[in-house]
């Protein structure tokens, strides 16, 4: 990102720029001001501006609700880019881990209007996880968790990667049998969750001090046990973070059982955009219900 943008993005004299790892698709920034701030910034090429519009919308949801996030200091629409508080990176403590587990109950405690709800600032009704967009209607009256999470996610999902070639016929015959019996598998009902959509290992932010903070959200409201699940499918924050997060709300019964099921949307996800073996591991999870 050239000087003159980084600049005009956070409305000061740029003293150093470094590039730093910015996720799995973005090109990122570490940028110290003559003011002696630093921030984190990011862009892509080719990045919708609405991409980054509703990251900063979700960032802003789960701060309302005492989320540790990085604060929001700029976003530009062209080119599209946003900046971040930089939060110098570290190693996750003990202590961490706990806190860590303490807010994302209290995060989802805090709660969303309702299943398939978006953050209030969101850019429009599609739900955005990285480069991935879903169309994502506001919900029925009366639409429940297992119908949007099938209708609404899966099976949107399985037509994509069936048509990239990343799954294969048998396996996404085995999740639409999945999706076939939604109502079975989901568990008990429950009010929706404020989620923060995308919360893989890699959006744990290990700080200097040991702490941990959320980043790039695909926030939405849901079904809380999607978040654990994540973060049990690509390395977590161990499991100091869930004898926390449970003892300070505590999981309905066969939660454990249910672990799979919600795995297979980021596996889809990773199907759609990345290839590779997610498909086969979309199928392989969702045989286990079969």
């Amino acid at each position: 990102m050239r000087r003159d943008d980084l600049e005009r993005l956070l409305g000061e004299t740029v003293a150093s720029v470094e590039p730093v790892a910015g996720g799995s698709i973005n090109e990122a920034w570490r940028v110290e001001l003559e003011s002696g701030r630093l921030a984190f910034v990011k862009e892509r090429v080719g990045a919708e501006a609405a991409e980054f519009k509703a990251e900063a919308a979700g960032l802003e949801w789960l701060a309302a609700a005492g989320a540790r996030v990085p604060a929001l200091l700029a976003r530009e629409e062209e080119p599209p880019s946003l900046a971040l508080e930089w939060i110098e990176p570290g190693r996750l403590s003990a202590a961490g881990a706990e806190e860590l587990g303490r807010s994302v109950a209290a995060l989802h405690r805090a709660g969303a209007p309702q299943h398939g709800a978006l953050p209030p600032e969101a850019p429009d009704r599609t739900l955005r996880i990285g480069s991935l967009a879903l169309e994502f209607p506001a919900p029925a009256d009366g639409e429940a968790w297992p119908e949007r999470y099938a209708g609404r996610m899966l099976l949107p999902l399985v037509a994509r990667a069936r048509d990239a070639g990343s799954l294969d016929s048998a396996d996404a015959v085995a999740v639409e049998n999945v999706c076939a019996r939604i109502a079975d598998l989901a568990g008990p009902p429950g009010p929706a969750s404020r989620l923060h959509g995308d919360l893989w290992g890699g959006n744990v932010h290990s700080a200097s001090d040991g702490s941990a903070w959320l980043i790039d959200p695909a926030a939405y409201g849901g079904h809380r046990e999607v978040d654990l699940a994540m973060l049990r499918l690509f390395g977590g924050p161990g499991e100091r973070f869930f004898a926390a997060y449970d003892e300070a709300f505590p999981l309905a019964d066969g939660h454990a059982g249910r672990t799979e099921l919600w795995q297979l949307l980021p596996l889809l996800v990773h199907a759609v955009l990345f290839g590779g073996s997610y498909g086969a591991a979309a199928g392989r999870a969702a045989r286990r219900y079969a």
